[in-house]
């Protein structure tokens, strides 16, 4: 079993007997205990595809941790959402799947970065700026991480030309 899922399912059980003693509102994903990013609730409520009564009011996190199935967490860890329970996929938890987006507002998939020329991945970065100027573009709900794309977007292109 990978050891993400073993962390899942031992989180599971610590929330179960004791959800407050157990996981204190640090901000950390209580299955990767990495930090988390605070993301806004209407980007949380935009993404799932689970009933919107069973999210709670509350701070919510971004794990960004690829190798945790853990995507939105609260911070005081009594209440998770997965990869397979948003409307999208993430960027950050499938970073070499050529299909899924890293830019979520003008559509610009991994794939599409990696396979543009270098004037064309310029051409990309240039396209996402005449969209944010134009105030055409809505990261805070339409990327999962609740951020502008445009970062994640020139790193990808800055790791490309290293390569």
């Amino acid at each position: 079993m990978p050891e993400y899922k073993q962390r899942l399912l031992e989180f599971e059980a610590r929330k179960q007997s004791d959800p407050v003693t157990n996981n204190p509102a640090t901000g950390r994903c209580p299955v990767s205990g990495k930090p988390g990013k605070a993301v806004q609730i209407q980007t949380v409520k935009a993404l799932l595809k689970v009933s919107l009564r069973s999210v709670r009011n509350t701070e919510h996190f971004f794990c960004a941790d690829k190798d945790c199935p853990v995507v939105y967490f609260t911070a005081d860890g009594t209440q998770t959402f997965r990869v397979d329970e948003l409307r999208e996929r993430v960027y950050q938890k499938e970073p070499d799947n050529l299909e899924v987006p890293v830019c979520y507002c003008f559509q610009h998939t991994s794939g599409n970065i990696r396979a543009a020329t270098a004037d064309h991945r310029q051409a990309i970065l240039a396209d996402i700026k005449a969209g944010i100027k134009a105030e055409q573009c809505v990261c805070d709900l339409r990327n999962p991480q609740g951020a502008c794309c445009l970062g994640n977007v020139s790193k990808l292109i800055r790791q490309l030309e290293k390569s």
